[in-house]
């Protein structure tokens, strides 16, 4: 007769394979408020792993490398492309933005979900990438609140900013592409709305 406590100790070494998880793609147009959505989800889901972009652009005063970016030059970048170390990658306004491949497979295979926020050129590259990701596209209330929050901004000058505005006609007509749309009325709204696709396993 066989002892049942063996099959218990047999059954308490197992280890449980981590559940599938979602790779969650945040885009939309310039000034549409990605940013501060991500930070407002940063402190109210640490669960999730935001993934930090690399780019070739300097960095502007406050930011960190590490935190908002990972400030590489330009053969590095290259280096990048060519050793296929990067999952996306889009070129914008004279410098380059790229999501490192390995941290994210790295963290999808261990059970922990994943978001990017990334532009509309970099989520199309993931569509193709990561057929099972999940596309979300974050809305303005309106047109003439996305003009004036970028018209608002003291950072960039006249020239780039006519550029995000040309760049967000063509973004906001792409929003049909993705999965589901977000229009950010609310901050808070947006973030539990965020956290609650991202945390749901793959596949759901």
């Amino acid at each position: 007769m066989a002892d049942p406590s063996a099959d218990r100790a047999c059954g308490a070494g197992l280890v449980q394979a981590p559940a599938p998880a979602r790779l969650t793609v945040l885009s939309g147009p310039s000034g549409v408020g990605k940013s501060t959505v991500v930070a407002r989800l940063r402190r109210a889901s640490p669960r999730i792993w935001l993934s930090v972009s690399v780019t070739t652009r300097a960095p502007r005063p406050g930011e960190a490398d590490g935190r908002e970016y990972r400030f590489v030059s330009e053969s590095d970048f290259d280096a990048m492309i060519s050793s296929g170390e990067l999952l996306e990658w889009a070129q914008f306004a004279g410098n380059r933005y790229g999501t490192p491949r390995a941290p994210v497979e790295e963290r999808l295979a261990s059970g922990v979900p994943v978001l990017l926020e990334i532009d509309l050129a970099g989520a199309r590259q993931v569509r193709r990438a990561v057929p099972g990701a999940l596309l979300v596209f974050l809305a303005p209330p309106s047109w003439a609140e996305l003009v004036r929050r970028l018209t608002g901004r003291d950072t960039e000058p006249p020239e780039v900013i006519q550029r995000r505005l040309e760049v967000a006609q063509v973004e906001l007509a792409a929003g049909s592409e993705f999965d589901i749309t977000l229009v950010n009325t609310s901050v808070e709204d947006v973030c539990h709305q965020l956290v609650a696709l991202t945390e749901a396993p793959s596949g759901q």
